[in-house]
């Protein structure tokens, strides 16, 4: 029959470590049954031996005993699966150790202690007693729940396991230790030598990343130094030997006081700092950094070299367009030739030569940041950053931190070091601010300081910080309804709209839908796909109110539903499929033809007035507007329908008595209506 032993012991966790480690020495010679007190123990135990966890279970276990049973209180040892992560904390690192008995906590210091963890203070923990020393880290075998709240690191270190001394001492019980003493002991030993292996295996490891750190370190293109508590050189890498005219050997665990005479420079790497400085050292002009490592006392300077800091921003800036903030297309990739786009695309390409900010209004999908792509293109900042933001598409105070940027702290959840804003980016070259319509009133009286100052303050930040930006916005509102609705601020228009360019719907410019289509099927790789008898004709017959991205999408459909070589009228998607024209849609045509009558009147009013050679002022035509009891303007709606008038060439406006005078484009118009 199989020798018998009993394992007591105080928790289910306890139990099942314990009962793992004597079935996987000991089970192949001994049956073993496990009890933990905390779940249940039999009304009486009895066994061949009874293996008691601690002596405080031998005591609360004693009633269940049977009289007469064998019994051992096993001495316990660190679980040496997880000792390395204690040889992680660095030396003097103080420690609570965390159990559930002050005589358990005793314990575990004093098995600790006699394992040669001297490196680390340890001060006993168990529940009742307050963590009156303030200490955050914590190791505990296997009683994590039992730690303060107060600290901020648990090490659990697992359940502590029985030692190689009552492990021979049961074989001793069953007489086996001459039998199987060697090789039990071989067993033991072997999970240690696992141990040792792996610890030595992170030794090397650890000792290959000190090697690769100090190559990186030296390979730096900046000079790299630091100092511990002692304020003694810890690293000093080839570029300060440069820079300092001092050597490595010299340098490395001298007080930065030996080798630095400058006062300044020793006052500020010896005392705390938040900004680097400029230095002149050894005939160079240097920007030194310096940082407090967070992990320890210990201090790193960085030294750069503001003469060769130049060089990198101007190589930056180039890379910079390698990445991505660049205008990627130019007018030869805004597709048709219909009079239309071609108006819009000359207009646009004049627009260009010049620095002044542009305002491109179009509705969705027409190609608006085409245009601005090809304004930047084609203006002398086509070397610079191009950046674009989308005002619809974030939240205020995303918004205005991706536009101006923020210092370290400005807010919950800011990067450390801060952030450059859009604007800050795209220094020397163009922003385009997409949806501008959309834009907060609050946002627009920042963004209208930054357009006339050129210069921004970041979020959080004391200091102003001048930029030189082109400005491209656009929109598919009405700006001026907006004015007058209160909802956008009239100076921030007119500083937007100094040159302006309008893109045509695609149902003013049908005659570009076969080029188009014909892009697009390039663009999905099926350059050969014949279009049926009369699809291009029905295409056309499409007022497409999504205007050119609602004719992608409808070429994406044909080519996925279509079979064969070929796509025809019967693949086109039913009416649901095409975007009906919007309420605003709707007002917008109405507004035209409402628009149109003002035009005539107030063009007819401008032209009697002229004749009668009186100043035709927006006051004047307002009073001879509010004879017509059928219309009603304000003086700002003058102002606005004045303003088409003139951008389609039927007025001048100029200051003073000559006040608006009609052109013979305008006089002609009137006489054709």
């Amino acid at each position: 029959m199989k020798n018998q032993l009993t394992l007591l012991t105080g928790t289910k966790e306890t139990k099942a470590t314990l009962h793992e480690q004597l079935e996987d020495i000991l089970g192949e010679f001994i049956h073993i049954k496990s009890y933990a007190v905390d779940e249940y123990v039999p009304e009486q135990v009895s066994d061949d031996l009874i293996i008691f966890s601690s002596y405080l279970i031998e005591k609360e276990a004693a009633p269940f005993i049977a009289a007469g049973s064998p019994c051992k209180t096993a001495i316990r040892t660190i679980n040496y699966q997880h000792i390395e992560r204690l040889l992680e904390l660095e030396e003097g690192t103080s420690v609570l150790c965390v159990n559930d008995t002050f005589e358990m906590a005793e314990e575990t210091i004093d098995t600790l202690k006699k394992m040669r963890m001297n490196h680390l203070s340890f001060t006993p923990y168990y529940p009742g007693q307050k963590n009156t020393y303030e200490i955050s880290t914590a190791i505990t075998p296997g009683e994590g729940t039992l730690a303060p709240p107060s600290v901020g690191k648990i090490i659990d270190i697992g359940v502590r396991l029985i030692d190689i001394t009552t492990l021979i001492e049961i074989l001793d019980h069953f007489h086996l230790k001459e039998k199987l003493g060697g090789m039990i002991s071989n067993r033991y030993t072997g999970k240690i030598i696992e141990l040792s292996k792996k610890l030595s295996e992170m030794n090397k490891q650890t000792e290959l990343l000190n090697q690769h750190l100090q190559q990186v370190v030296d390979g730096v293109n900046d000079g790299v130094m630091a100092i511990d508590s002692d304020q003694k050189v810890t690293v000093f890498n080839p570029f300060i030997e440069k820079y300092s005219g001092l050597s490595h050997k010299h340098a490395m665990g001298k007080p930065v006081q030996l080798l630095f005479k400058d006062p300044k420079l020793l006052e500020f790497m010896t005392t705390p700092q938040e900004e680097g400085m400029y230095f002149s050292l050894n005939g160079y002009n240097l920007m030194i950094y310096r940082v407090q490592w967070e992990e320890s006392d210990n201090v790193i300077f960085i030294f750069k070299n503001s003469d060769e800091t130049i060089t990198m921003e101007k190589a930056a800036r180039k890379q910079l367009l390698k990445t991505g903030y660049i205008a990627k297309y130019t007018f030869k990739d805004i597709i048709g030739n219909s009079p239309a786009i071609q108006k819009a695309k000359t207009i646009g390409y004049k627009l260009a030569k010049t620095p002044l900010p542009v305002l491109i209004h179009g509705e969705s999908g027409t190609g608006k940041e085409l245009f601005a792509h090809a304004i930047h293109h084609e203006s002398d900042r086509l070397y610079e950053p191009f950046l674009a933001v989308n005002f619809s598409a974030l939240p205020e105070d995303l918004l205005e931190s991706e536009l101006f940027g923020y210092e370290e702290g400005a807010f919950t959840g800011a990067k450390k070091g801060g952030k450059k804003g859009l604007f800050e980016q795209a220094d020397g070259g163009t922003i385009f601010l997409d949806e501008i319509g959309d834009i907060s009133l609050k946002l627009q009286a920042r963004l209208l300081r930054v357009i006339q100052e050129m210069e921004i303050r970041k979020i959080g930040g004391s200091k102003t910080i001048p930029i030189n930006v082109r400005i491209i916005a656009a929109t598919n509102k009405d700006l001026l309804e907006l004015i007058d609705q209160g909802e956008f601020r009239e100076d921030l228009y007119h500083r937007l709209k100094v040159l302006y360019v309008s893109v045509p719907p695609l149902r003013e410019r049908k005659t570009d839908i076969p080029s188009l289509v014909e892009q697009f099927l390039l663009e999905n790789h099926t350059p050969n796909k014949a279009l049926g008898k009369g699809l291009i004709g029905e295409l056309m017959s499409y007022d497409w109110f999504g205007n050119i991205r609602e004719l992608k999408n409808t070429i994406s459909y044909l080519l996925t539903v279509s079979e064969g070589d070929t796509i025809t009228i019967n693949d086109l998607p039913g009416e649901d499929f095409f975007q009906r024209p919007t309420k605003k849609n709707t007002k917008q045509e109405t507004t035209s033809l409402v628009d149109a009558q003002m035009n005539k009147k107030v063009l007819r009013i401008v032209l009697s007035l002229n004749e009668s050679m009186i100043n035709a002022s927006r006051k004047k035509i307002f009073e001879k507007l509010s004879q017509d009891e059928s219309i009603s303007l304000s003086e700002q709606q003058i102002r606005r329908v004045l303003a088409e008038l003139k951008e389609r060439g039927f007025v001048t406006i100029k200051r003073g008595r000559a006040g608006t005078q009609i052109t013979e484009a305008g006089a002609n118009y009137i006489r054709q209506n």
